[in-house]
């Protein structure tokens, strides 16, 4: 409301400038009657006024006005003729003889002071009047201004936006995939709307809940359901928005914003990406004077200084957790860590039943459990975007619904990446990279354990030439050693192929390799899988700087175990490399026949890379999908059969 007067009050304060400035020109615009007056010599004056044609005369200061009885002809200092009715010249001196002069020829005149040039002081005083103007409206801004980015002189303000009930809602219908999580803020949200029911039994009210998990998981999401379903006040800013270039400002707005809490409670505040000002004090460059450290003190005081009956809850969100201060996360101020991962089979089918209701979908044809199961891994971030992908694909098509083929080509493309069609390889290259994934292919197949092979292709797709996918049967949380191994072998297999039919090395296993070289390394300083090191773990790990508590990582061993852990890495990675040399060269046979089919086919699924290895040929339909394809039967007409029907009998 308030914003709306000052609007207001502007816009007709703005009105009565103008009317002001146009009343101004107005008047001068009338009053001034010299716009047509001719300027005249002196002997031309005389002429007529000793002819008797002058009839009316105004004297402004020495200057002489006159208006012809009627129009006379004369010649100007150019040598063109005008005829003209008022005219002015400025006379030398007027005396007693010059007026008798004038009363002589019934000339009738009067004498006028010179009118104030309002117009020229108005333009003089102008760029005056308008740096005050604007001096004025900045000190309004200051004053009783929105506050935030609309208030120039208002850093100390908070940002936070309120959101309100005639915004569109998001509820907990509108979120799958979490259930613990959904069960841990539903309760706190009923807690709100129903305080007594837990006042009986002595309960308090949390005062912090952060929300902590991988990027895309549905954090915000589940904030915003939460602001949808709390009929309270909620308060959305983001942990960037505190900080500014000037000392304070954070602290300030700290202090702001909880006191906005204080006015509306009950109320929720929320604050988006808590690590941007939470993060461990004494880290960086910065020292305890550090604007940032500032801020949150500030924000420490204002969680712990809370009065019994104040009913506000801080919830925030981060995927950095081991960054935060520890005085941050400790038992009041934030009581409750709700861990928000990575779904499951059962939360990504709920994804993608949220996600698909807004698409047009031949429900018959497309099987979601299907979906589900081959995007193990994927967050709702990521599912959303599938879904997204899939519409677009069917739209590009002209189709009309989505159907499972836009699935599939979507799930390859954000997993596999786009297609390059663009790229022209030689058939020199074609040949090689063929044969680099039918090495990571039967190494894969041929491996105990190994999670199947879901497709394999030479197209390249994002920044390699080919890929090899696999997806896991079930859910999986712990890798044991065979699988670890299993995996170095199968990246490797690629390189193993290259050596082993061309004799020669390529730069497509680079990043084969270094994938290969972290597993190994992990094995041997995290996981304790060395039989030499034994179960140890060692070095710390490396953090950035600004991102967490030390400025560079340092090892806590010595040189010695240094160049065991060396050796040890290449061990594994040799041993690895030694494993697909074997499976490749006992399975010759089957590596060419799989070549063979990615140089013919470009792309195969898993069925058919069992076929292959089954020495069977693949089949393909016309559209290029697998299987024989459907008969379609034709429809006769009623009496196409009779007509066979009585030929028959």
């Amino acid at each position: 409301m308030e914003q709306f007067q000052w609007k207001r009050a502007g816009k007709t304060s703005f009105v009565w400038v103008l009317i002001i400035i146009s009343a101004v020109f107005l008047s001068n615009l009338f009053n001034s009657k010299g716009a047509d007056e001719f300027e005249i010599q002196y002997s031309e004056y005389r002429s007529f006024l000793t002819g008797g044609l002058i009839a009316e005369a105004r004297v402004v200061d020495e200057i002489f006005h006159g208006e012809l009885s009627e129009q006379q002809m004369i010649i100007n200092p150019a040598g063109m003729s005008k005829e003209i009715v008022r005219f002015r010249l400025k006379l030398p001196f007027i005396d007693r003889e010059v007026m008798n002069e004038w009363d002589k020829y019934n000339v009738d005149y009067t004498f006028r002071q010179k009118s104030v040039d309002w117009t020229g002081y108005f333009l003089n005083f102008l760029p005056w009047i308008a740096i005050l103007a604007f001096w004025i409206f900045l000190m309004r801004r200051m004053q009783g201004g929105a506050g935030g980015m609309k208030s120039i002189f208002n850093f100390g303000k908070s940002r936070a936006k309120v959101w309100t009930s005639d915004k569109p809602k998001v509820t907990f219908d509108h979120v799958a995939g979490c259930v613990e999580a959904k069960e841990e803020l539903m309760e706190i949200v009923d807690f709100l709307k129903r305080p007594k029911r837990y006042q009986k039994l002595g309960a308090k009210i949390p005062r912090g809940v952060l929300l902590v998990g991988p990027p895309g998981a549905g954090k915000t999401l589940l904030a915003r359901a939460v602001a949808g379903e709390a009929n309270v006040a909620f308060f959305n800013l983001s942990g960037a928005d505190f900080v500014e270039m000037f000392v304070g400002v954070g602290a300030s707005r700290v202090r702001d914003l909880f006191e906005q809490g204080k006015k509306n409670q009950p109320c929720i505040i929320f604050i988006d990406e808590l690590d941007a000002v939470g993060r461990q004090r004494g880290a960086g460059l910065g020292g305890g004077h550090d604007e940032r450290e500032q801020t949150l003190n500030a924000l420490l005081v204002e969680m712990d200084g809370f009065e019994p009956n104040e009913d506000i809850i801080l919830m925030a969100a981060t995927n950095r957790p081991d960054v935060l201060d520890s005085a941050l996360l400790r038992p009041g101020r934030f009581d409750r860590q709700i861990i928000v991962d990575v779904p499951d089979l059962r939360g990504r089918l709920g994804i993608l039943k949220v996600h698909t209701k807004n698409i047009v979908m031949n429900k018959r044809k497309v099987k979601l459990d299907a979906i589900a199961k081959g995007t193990p891994g994927m967050v709702g971030a990521d599912l959303e975007n599938l879904v997204n992908e899939a519409a677009l694909l069917a739209a590009r098509k002209k189709k009309r619904s989505v159907d499972m083929s836009d699935f599939e080509e979507a799930k390859d493309k954000v997993m596999m990446g786009v297609q390059r069609k663009s790229i022209v390889l030689s058939e020199e290259e074609k040949k090689t990279t063929a044969y680099h994934e039918a090495g990571h292919t039967l190494v894969a197949v041929k491996t105990e354990g190994a999670d199947p092979v879901h497709k394999v292709t030479i197209i390249p797709r994002g920044r390699a030439l080919g890929v090899t996918m696999q997806l896991p049967i079930d859910e999986k949380h712990g890798y044991t050693r065979e699988y670890i191994e299993g995996r170095l072998a199968i990246l490797m297999g690629g390189r193993a192929a290259e050596e082993l039919i061309f004799n020669e090395l390529t730069t497509g296993a680079g990043n084969d390799i270094e994938q290969a070289t972290k597993i190994a390394r992990k094995m041997v300083c995290e996981w304790g899988m060395s039989d030499v090191l034994g179960p140890m773990t060692f070095g710390k790990k490396n953090e950035e700087i600004f991102l967490g508590r030390e400025i560079q990582s340092h090892r806590d061993y010595s040189e010695a175990t240094a160049r065991m852990i060396d050796e040890e890495v290449v061990r594994i990675v040799r041993k690895a490399q030694g494993k697909a040399q074997r499976v490749l060269k006992d399975n010759i046979e089957q590596l060419h026949n799989l070549s063979k089919a990615l140089l013919k086919h470009e792309t195969i699924n898993g069925d058919e890379v069992q076929a292959v290895m089954d020495g069977k040929q693949i089949k393909r339909s016309k559209n290029g999908s697998t299987g024989k394809p459907k008969k379609r039967r034709r429809r006769r007409k009623p009496n196409q059969q009779k007509q066979q029907k009585s030929e028959t009998e």
